[in-house]
């Protein structure tokens, strides 16, 4: 692909969109970004802070620790960290300077102010609204369709900042991944001038890795990853799938290093790479080909997110472990053919896996996901696959990864309320 193409371009900026540096889950940190700001905005600390949230943010928001909070949970922990010890020009890392004092203030502040939590009355799937008071002055800020897109901001009923056209707010700042497949992926992955994607790629293998150390040796959530190589050993099938839980057992035990996320999500960012990464310590590869592997396993991931959205019930481990695969494959020397199979054969593996938020759990489910990809490589290095018609599998990689976009998108809408409605415990 040459340099010069439009398509190279767009996948170069869909890189440097998506592969950014996060400390903590999220959604949590996108609600503690919108508070940060919403302080910023007022001028002062609030005496009342009012968060309206989509079921999809409640939902991932619940039960995951938020980091530098003292082991605080949930929507109040992450709206209050942000107001009194956030630094909104930090975006995605608002509360990652948090230390000993701020910790006592949000403790504080939780104890002595009211903080309300309400659904949003949006049809949107990703809404947030937080408002902040002091006396009669008041400050709200709105994030829309992704973690860091503010939508509008307001001050004493006042419009300071709006993205809207036709009284319908939409999404901006995004490449069109609509253009996206599997083919030109592979393309810009074996022609892309590796200087232009170095820098993300060194962020990415450096911060994950250090997170799944930190993983391995502490004690966070389930430690899914130390109870794989316990039981299992320390082949490389294992560790791939045990350094990419390590990393999330960390990230959803409220571990304050930061990773770098790929479609918004850390976890997604620690399957897509960490597998990678220790394949090519294994095969002794070159860095510059990981380079082109990780590109292979991120734009993967990304590609098939894109038809699922940013929040669904299909759990976006899945798209990551896929991804993962598809690098591993590529690591390996395989191209079009052995990379399209490896996706098919993941995807009619582990598909329909549900997400039912943010915690400890999601390890487990990063592991089996990442199983899934490096078994739909085995399984093709072995003569072996899936076929059209064998359940969602279509002819053509491209139309399997539709399918699975509308299954996620469309077809786990009623799934995803439900799982909703048993979290939060409505009849």
């Amino acid at each position: 692909m040459d340099t010069r193409d439009k398509r190279y371009m767009a996948y170069l900026d869909i890189m440097g969109e998506e592969l950014v540096p996060a400390m903590g889950c999220t959604e949590p940190i996108a609600i503690a970004y919108a508070a940060a700001k919403a302080k910023q905005i007022l001028g002062k600390l609030p005496d009342k802070v009012v968060i309206q949230a989509s079921d999809n943010i409640i939902k991932n928001v619940k039960s995951v620790v938020v980091p530098n909070t003292g082991n605080l949970r949930g929507i109040k922990a992450s709206a209050v960290a942000g107001i009194v010890a956030g630094d909104a020009d930090k975006v995605l890392e608002v509360i990652s300077c948090v230390g000993d004092q701020g910790r006592k203030e949000i403790h504080t502040f939780l104890e002595n102010n009211e903080v309300i939590v309400c659904k949003s009355n949006s049809d949107l799937t990703f809404d947030l609204v937080v408002s902040v008071f002091s006396g009669e002055s008041m400050a709200s800020v709105q994030i829309s369709h992704f973690h860091t897109n503010i939508v509008l901001i307001t001050k004493n009923k006042k419009i300071l900042y709006q993205n809207q056209e036709c009284e319908e707010i939409k999404p901006t700042n995004l490449t069109d991944r609509s253009m996206m497949n599997v083919k030109d992926i592979l393309e810009f992955a074996e022609s892309v001038v590796i200087s232009d994607v170095k820098d993300l790629l060194e962020q990415q293998i450096e911060y994950n890795t250090r997170i799944a150390a930190e993983g391995l040796d502490g004690d966070w959530g389930a430690n899914i990853g130390s109870v794989l190589l316990d039981i299992w050993g320390d082949d490389i099938k294992v560790r791939a799938k045990a350094m990419a839980a390590a990393g999330s057992d960390a990230r959803m035990g409220g571990c304050s290093l930061p990773v770098v996320i790929v479609s918004g999500s850390g976890n997604q960012g620690l399957t897509a790479s960490l597998p990678v990464i220790e394949y090519a310590k294994e095969l002794g590869v070159s860095k510059e080909t990981l380079y082109r592997a990780l590109v292979v396993s991120n734009l993967v991931t990304i590609h098939q997110k894109t038809g699922i959205g940013r929040l669904s019930a299909y759990c976006g481990a899945v798209s990551a472990g896929v991804g993962a695969g598809a690098g591993i494959t590529w690591l390996h020397g395989g191209r079009f053919k052995e990379v399209t199979h490896t996706i098919v054969n993941a995807l009619a593996t582990v598909s329909g896996i549900i997400c039912d938020g943010a915690k400890p759990s999601c390890a487990a489910k990063i592991a089996t996901a990442v199983e899934g990809g490096i078994l739909g490589f085995y399984m093709y290095q072995k003569g072996q696959q899936f076929y059209d018609g064998d359940g969602i599998v279509k002819k053509g990689v491209e139309n399997t990864i539709a399918s699975i976009g509308r299954l996620g998108r469309e077809g786990m809408r009623e799934t995803d309320k439900e799982i909703i409605r048993i979290m939060i415990g409505e009849d």
